[in-house]
């Protein structure tokens, strides 16, 4: 079952945070990493007093429900320093579960399609970047979300070397 997941940092070297992630990603149980966008830096949606963030979406593979998978990638932001100071704060990680194949999950733990998933260009572009022909569960074909969605400052990476 393939599983879009979005990652984010913008503390403690965000680039190392988000390979280490996906690395960390590809050791879940019963998941195989299939693919990873590249890395996008973007300016903070929250507060504006907080380093600009390095994003990208993988793709996974898994045989884990949801909540299962929910729960390991929990474990690997606390593994990273994962400290939820205030509302689209700083952080060390952010792991969102984006979309679980074509379900709709909305429980009090897990909300799938996530909900921001159309007006991020943060994630629009990389998921854009892996699956461009995706169609999302309730909001249509991938390609016609990116038309809709303005770049607001996102832009590839160079990866360091470190």
């Amino acid at each position: 079952m393939h599983v879009y997941i979005g990652l984010g940092s913008n503390l403690d070297n965000p680039q190392a945070q988000i390979k280490t992630a996906i690395a960390d990603m590809a050791l879940i149980d019963e998941t195989t990493l299939v693919q990873s966008s590249s890395l996008y830096s973007s300016p903070p949606m929250g507060p504006q007093d907080q380093p600009d963030y390095v994003n990208a979406v993988v793709c996974v593979d898994t045989k884990l429900s949801a909540h299962r998978l929910l729960d390991a990638l929990q474990s690997i932001e606390k593994q990273h320093g994962r400290i939820r100071k205030r509302h689209w704060g700083e952080r060390t990680l952010d792991l969102d579960i984006l979309l679980f194949a074509d379900k709709v999950i909305d429980d009090e733990r897990l909300t799938v399609p996530h909900p921001g998933i159309s007006d991020r260009a943060f994630v629009v572009y990389p998921l854009a970047e892996i699956s461009p022909e995706l169609v999302v569960p309730g909001l249509g074909p991938l390609e016609q979300i990116q038309l809709n969605c303005p770049r607001n400052g996102l832009e590839k990476v160079e990866i360091n070397a470190s």
